[in-house]
């Protein structure tokens, strides 16, 4: 504007550059009506391998698209994908929803840590594998992965290994109060019934080393090196042996393999949470006081749990073992 004498200017003489932050925004976001569904079956890295409508033979490697920010992506969840879906070498859909969950299955580090993991979402069971020996059996760990089992809505299910080594007969008297199915395998059998189990479903599965738990998936899954070997090839190299991973069964459905948990931390339970999953006491409940923790005395001395045997309504057993778990979750197990 040199030789302009500036006190002539209006305002069409001025320009002014918009800058990146004055462009208008919409809120509204790609409907993606044509968006695929399918079933998370590994995580690593900002990569999620994704099976098209559960179906292992359709696999592809995703990630989370920019508008879904840091919505948490899990094995087991189901999806939308749009993209490119082919599968082929070197192709990457985007991950635009993420489905309501049925069942989560939790924890926390410890049972003074306020951050909840979510380690597989959508099992409709999970496999509590268990050697009656060699390693001894912990029931402290057993019992808090039924607490996380009722607290996220999954059925528990016992998985006792090595009966060729020891009796399952005490192991399975101390959880007759609970009615959970239990299977019980040896070394030298193939696990048939179990295989029955967790045909068409799916089931997670947790347990210490040494309890047997890899030996079941590759029995289970005869393929389980080689469909690892394919989600472990999404992360850029690293193996998954840290992370859960779905493996598809033979006659159909799938085994979630959590190897990277080893103690169920519940700071995220609440007693309520444990006491809904059972129907006899779950009304009673809600009679107790204020922060009870269904303890009985002399911890809760108000509870009216008891009031439910006493009217004949549950077993004392019933109630001895629903108590065991509520200890658990409030860490008075020793074993985790």
């Amino acid at each position: 504007m040199s030789g302009k004498d500036w006190r002539r200017l209006d305002e069409s003489d001025v320009r002014i550059r918009p800058g990146k932050g004055t462009r208008p925004r919409s809120k509204r976001r790609p409907e993606h009506a044509d968006a695929s569904t399918a079933m998370v079956i590994g995580k690593d890295r900002g990569r999620w391998t994704c099976a098209i409508d559960s179906d292992p033979d359709r696999v592809v490697t995703a990630m989370r698209a920019r508008e879904m920010g840091r919505v948490s992506v899990v094995v087991g969840d189901t999806v939308g994908i749009v993209g490119d879906v082919s599968g082929k070498p070197d192709t990457l859909a985007r991950i635009i929803r993420v489905d309501e969950r049925s069942s989560v299955l939790r924890r926390t580090a410890d049972d003074t840590d306020p951050y909840e993991r979510v380690v597989v979402a959508n099992a409709e069971q999970l496999l509590i594998v268990t050697a009656l020996a060699d390693p001894p059996p912990r029931t402290g760990f057993i019992d808090r992965c039924l607490v996380a089992c009722y607290a996220g809505g999954l059925e528990p299910v016992l998985c006792l290994t090595k009966a060729d080594l020891a009796s399952p007969d005490e192991l399975l008297a101390g959880y007759a109060g609970l009615d959970i199915p239990a299977v019980v395998t040896r070394h030298d059998e193939h696990p048939d019934e179990l295989a029955g189990r967790l045909k068409d479903r799916v089931t997670a599965l947790v347990g210490h080393s040494g309890v047997g738990k890899s030996t079941l998936v590759n029995r289970l899954v005869p393929d389980a090196g080689l469909a690892t070997g394919v989600v472990s090839a999404v992360g850029k190299g690293r193996h998954t042996s840290v992370a859960a991973v779905a493996l598809p069964l033979p006659g159909g459905g799938w085994v979630v393999d959590t190897p990277g948990i080893r103690s169920f931390g519940l700071a995220h339970v609440t007693a309520d949470d444990i006491v809904l999953a059972f129907e006899e006491f779950a009304e009673a409940a809600e009679e107790c006081p204020s922060g009870c923790g269904h303890l009985g005395p002399p911890s809760d001395p108000g509870c009216a749990l008891d009031d439910v045997v006493t009217e004949g309504h549950a077993s004392p057993e019933r109630l001895g073992s629903l108590r065991r778990l509520l200890g658990s979750r409030a860490g008075h197990d020793d074993e985790r």
